[in-house]
């Protein structure tokens, strides 16, 4: 019972200290530095560029679907590097080549229909 709780207490302990480093650094860093408050260090900073004009804007929607596209073909990309190790592996090899055609698949219907509606042309 003592070895299998001793492996839990290095995380723990690994864990502690890790809070513990966190917490003295944000500590040091409160204590150690200048508090001058001024007029130009209260304003909202955006880019470098003095913030003019309301507080409201209107943002195009097709920005969000170029994010959303991103986000698509990113997690296509987390999918790829696990399928092709699994692939490797003998006895997986036509069941995995199968579902990556069909994920494939899946992409590619989502890609023609932003394609169909216009999404991927820049105006």
């Amino acid at each position: 019972m003592p070895d299998y709780f001793h492996g839990y207490s290095v995380v723990g302990l690994v864990a502690v200290v890790g809070v513990l480093f966190v917490a003295v650094a944000f500590a040091a860093g409160r204590l150690l530095r200048p508090v001058v408050p001024t007029r130009e260090k209260m304003l909202t900073y955006e880019c470098g560029v003095d913030p003019v004009g309301e507080d409201w804007a209107h943002t195009q929607v097709r920005y969000y679907i170029y994010a959303f596209l991103y986000v698509i073909f990113a997690v296509d990309s987390i999918f790829l590097f696990p399928w092709a190790t699994v692939f490797a592996e003998t006895g997986y090899g036509m069941t995995t080549l199968v579902e990556m055609f069909i994920f494939l698949g899946f992409l590619a219907v989502g890609l023609l229909y932003a394609w169909k509606k216009g999404v991927l042309t820049w105006t």
